[in-house]
């Protein structure tokens, strides 16, 4: 398999992912794969399609084949002494491993191969868990298909008791080994090449301009919220716990970023894709740091002082500075 033809084949034949990563070295062949058909270097619907089906299948990699279906409303936990908890919902069974990363409101569980388990800390935080529920399936029903790699896919979310305590929890897909949140990246490149922040800008203006197609605001477009693969420029925009309907105030602020927001979400006003465009380009700038040409330190002070509601117009305005100032584009492998 040496072509994107080639690649585009194999992927749109593939029904299941042991068809694609069956062999002893399912890693190498993903990663093979999402080079050959990544919208940058492939473009084209037919390579867009095979690459959105490829990550689909990816994150579906190694699911547990025994999980059943049960009926019932909320859902039960089975399990007791060292057994392994397993959580039973109308949907599916979902286990609960080993905690993958502590949040500020959540905790992520191991729930599988491509999933993980969210669970709210409080169960006063079940409308943060309800939001990301909602805001998932909006994009997933009415964003461009092609384009669903760059969110999480919500796999299932209910009710689980415990304790005395019902907390609302989500199922959501696991990103694929190799991706670094923006915010570890800053820690160990202080200073980004703006070549190497461009695709990142790209990347990100593709997701939120995906969401608000759909009608969503993120809320909270903040570096450890950005995951991105340095290697397969893929990036992943998650937790999506804040987002609110666009014309929605937002009701949740991350503290520690209260500075970043704009004054109108301070005030109260109905968040707009201004909102999303505004906290991404800050996230952005702050890779690049005084890197930046002076070209691209205009652009990023025009996008914060009067940031459009258009993602995809600034995405474009962006690659005609991008192309006057760095010609063709080149595949760069972010050193980290």
């Amino acid at each position: 398999m040496t072509t994107t033809t080639e690649a585009i084949a194999l992927v749109s034949a593939a029904r299941t992912p042991g068809e694609l990563f069956g062999g002893t070295s399912p890693k190498r062949v993903y990663r093979r794969l999402a080079r050959l058909l990544h919208p940058d270097l492939s473009p084209g619907p037919e390579a867009a399609a095979a690459f959105a089906k490829l990550a689909r299948l990816w994150t579906a990699h190694g699911a547990d084949p025994s999980a059943s279906t049960h009926g019932g409303s909320g859902a039960r936990a089975a399990g007791g002494g060292d057994a392994e908890t397993v959580i039973i919902t109308p949907r599916d069974s979902h286990r609960i491993g080993k905690v993958f990363r502590r949040g500020a409101t959540a905790v992520l569980y191991e729930s599988g191969a491509g999933t993980l388990l969210k669970v709210p800390h409080s169960h006063a935080d079940n409308d943060l868990m309800r939001r990301e529920a909602d805001a998932l399936r909006t994009i997933e029903r009415d964003g461009d298909p092609r384009l669903l790699p760059y969110v999480p896919r919500l796999v299932d979310s209910f009710r689980h008791r415990s304790g005395g305590v019902e907390r609302q929890a989500n199922v959501i897909s696991r990103v694929p080994e190799g991706f670094v949140s923006l915010a570890e990246v800053a820690r160990l490149r202080p200073a980004l090449d703006p070549r190497d922040a461009a695709w990142i800008w790209r990347r990100l203006l593709v997701a939120i301009g995906t969401a608000h197609r759909a009608g969503v605001v993120h809320g909270a477009v903040f570096g450890h919220h950005v995951l991105v693969h340095p290697l397969d420029h893929g990036l992943v925009l998650v937790d999506w716990s804040q987002s609110v309907p666009l014309g929605s105030p937002l009701s949740v602020l991350v503290a520690r970023h209260r500075d970043d927001y704009p004054r109108e979400v301070l005030a109260g006003e109905p968040a707009t894709e201004a909102v999303d465009i505004r906290l991404a380009t800050r996230c952005v700038a702050a890779l690049m740091g005084d890197r930046a040409p002076g070209a691209i330190r205009r652009f990023v002070r025009g996008s914060l002082l009067s940031p459009p509601r258009d993602a995809w117009r600034l995405l474009g305005e962006l690659d005609d500075l991008l192309d006057d100032l760095y010609g063709p584009r080149k595949y760069r492998p972010l050193q980290l």
